[in-house]
């Protein structure tokens, strides 16, 4: 795997789960990016979902009718939300958040959410997005092999401790059909970040110090063996620019090699 910017010391497991605990109960403005979304999919949304969803970009935009979707910390539940609209009822969404607090915030709007559009295909389930593959009560993973169309994230992939971050990505790859695809929104850096960064809780929180180099991004996800990749939405102004390193917002797409019958697709952004 390529070169990642991480460090050993900060239980960073911990500080993201407190600050986004609290985040759940009350907006914080400064937890990355502020997003337009489609504002006809965002009136069946309860306010607090949306007003509490911390992102850096719209990979909802690469979901199609029929697909079902895995959206990796899936937080108040608003990009599943959109998710379950487009795709339709003959789709589905999982969420996967391990958080406590957005848990009962996205599973308490689901079924308002669901008698305003008709139909309820959308479920949200407590895990860490690292371990996918964790057997559940009845044996089997969190989420099974080859069983989604669409993997996306929304500014979550850089918040993952550093040790699990192969098992993150093996675990992405694992859970998609063939022919599958992904659209993560996450930020990335320009230059490796120092060590005395990584160890700030609140860098790190506010996927500031946990980001990916953007190169060694790309390289990622090709090293698992997507092809077309590359970054479908890249900010041209830094988000934030700390100690010099630049920090900016990007969604990656992808697509994994399809069936023999029937070869891959690239990544089509809705209309």
């Amino acid at each position: 795997m390529a070169d990642q910017c991480c460090g050993p010391s900060l239980d960073q497991t911990q500080a993201v789960e407190s600050r986004y605990g609290a985040a759940a109960h009350q907006q914080e403005a400064c937890l990355c990016t502020p997003v337009a979304f489609d504002a006809s999919l965002l009136k069946v949304i309860p306010a607090d979902v949306v007003e509490r969803d911390y992102g850096c970009g719209d990979p909802t935009r690469w979901v199609q009718v029929g697909d079902d979707v895995l959206d990796l910390g899936s937080g108040s539940g608003k990009n599943a939300f959109i998710c379950s609209q487009v795709v339709g009822e003959n789709g589905s969404v999982i969420g996967v958040d391990r958080n406590d607090d957005m848990l009962a915030l996205s599973r308490a709007a689901a079924p308002v959410v669901a008698n305003r559009i008709g139909f309820a295909n959308v479920r949200f389930v407590k895990g860490a997005i690292e371990a996918l593959d964790a057997a559940t009560a009845s044996g089997s993973p969190l989420i099974a092999s080859a069983s989604v169309d669409v993997v996306l994230s929304n500014c979550v992939l850089n918040l993952v401790n550093p040790s699990a971050r192969v098992t993150l990505l093996d675990n992405i790859r694992r859970v998609l059909r063939p022919g599958g695809r992904v659209a993560i929104s996450d930020i990335v850096c320009d230059r490796p970040v120092p060590l005395r960064l990584q160890q700030d809780p609140e860098l790190w929180s506010g996927c500031i110090s946990g980001a990916w180099l953007e190169e060694a991004f790309l390289a990622d996800f090709r090293a698992l063996g997507f092809e077309q990749v590359g970054y479908a939405d890249r900010s041209d102004t830094p988000w934030r620019v700390v100690e010099g390193i630049e920090f900016r917002a990007v969604t990656l797409t992808g697509v994994l090699p399809g069936s023999s019958a029937e070869p891959s697709a690239a990544p089509v952004p809705r209309s």
